[in-house]
């Protein structure tokens, strides 16, 4: 016998985090460990002592399945920061004692950055009391911008679905001879991966965008008239992709430059859209994918859902093995 385990699920979900979860039970499963715990919405419900157990939720192959294929979290998520325990180990003690009275000896825990940073601070401070228990990372986000590996599972899928839709909407658009210009915003805070995997729409029967604007550089408003325009001169619509986190040169999100001093992220192509209708006297639309573009698992990477699933597999057999505050990753 291998212990109990646990395993939860934090941040943004995916179209294939659910993948990941059937990895680390199937993983759990084979290897022989003892009961499998799933935390409901990750530490923050685990700090509540909401959890269960897996095994009375997957029940047979059909459901391993259908779960792998399943948009969203399962088991819930939370966007809670863990602070460090010299700065609150109220915190720690808490959760080490809800561990060992559940007697988990490995936990795993799928995210991006923040769940990542979670794993390498619970193993810290387990060292430091000398706790046996294991601590491993299953990485996922779709910005794709996790340190150290190659990609993230996530990422596939949802530039898949940025892709796809993307060129829908040019081959929509280049139907009209009426000038306009379309805007399509993407997710993307601070990295411009998903942004860029709108070029894939280039293909022999569609031209793919006109434009592509990430966070990495600084956003001119100025310039990006002037960019509009240059477009207008050789064709009748323009199309433009970027992401919700592009800012200008001082650093504030643009959508943060609105009068009504919005903070959220989430509308800057209609915020744009409007701007640029009213200075160019253009048709000016703006579109915004929000989540559709994290849990569209109609068009689901399939190569997404495996790795997805290597990746808690993996971790499990890395844990099994004495590993501790680390993250899987995939190499190229």
């Amino acid at each position: 016998m291998n212990g109990n385990v646990i395993v939860g699920q934090s941040g943004g979900p995916t179209s294939v985090i659910n993948s990941s979860l059937v990895g680390v039970f199937q993983g759990a499963k084979r290897a022989g460990c003892g009961k499998i715990y799933g935390m409901r919405n990750g530490l923050e419900g685990l700090l509540q002592e909401r959890y269960v157990e897996l095994n009375d939720c997957i029940k047979n192959d059909l459901d391993i399945e259908i779960l792998k294929r399943t948009p969203s979290s399962f088991l819930g998520t939370c966007r809670y920061k863990l602070p460090h325990y010299e700065k609150d180990s109220a915190v720690y003690e808490k959760l080490f004692a809800i561990l060992k009275k559940l007697d988990i000896k490995h936990f795993f825990y799928i995210g991006g950055n923040d769940s990542m940073d979670t794993i390498k601070k619970l193993a810290e401070y387990a060292s430091k009391i000398n706790s046996d228990i294991t601590f491993m990372g299953v990485p996922k986000t779709i910005d794709n911008d996790l340190d150290k590996t190659d990609h993230t599972p996530g990422y596939g899928s949802a530039a898949k679905y940025v892709a796809s839709a993307m060129k829908e909407i040019i081959l929509d658009t280049d139907t009209y001879t009426t000038d306009s210009i379309t805007i399509v915003e993407i997710m993307g805070r601070n990295a411009g991966w998903l942004t860029a995997s709108a070029a894939l729409a280039r293909t022999e029967d569609c031209t793919g965008p006109d434009l592509i604007y990430l966070p990495e550089t600084p956003f001119s408003y100025d310039k990006f008239v002037s960019d509009i325009l240059e477009v207008k001169k050789h064709k009748s619509s323009a199309i433009i992709a970027l992401s919700e986190g592009i800012r200008n040169a001082d650093g504030q999100y643009i959508c943060e430059t609105q009068k009504d001093d919005m903070k959220m992220l989430g509308e800057t192509a209609l915020f744009l859209s409007d701007m640029v209708g009213k200075d160019t006297g253009m048709k000016s639309r703006g579109i915004v994918f929000s989540t559709l573009q994290r849990c569209a698992s109609h068009i689901v990477s399939r190569r997404d859902i495996t790795e997805a699933y290597d990746a808690g597999a993996t971790a499990v057999a890395a844990a099994l093995a004495g590993e501790t505050g680390k993250m899987v990753i995939f190499k190229r």
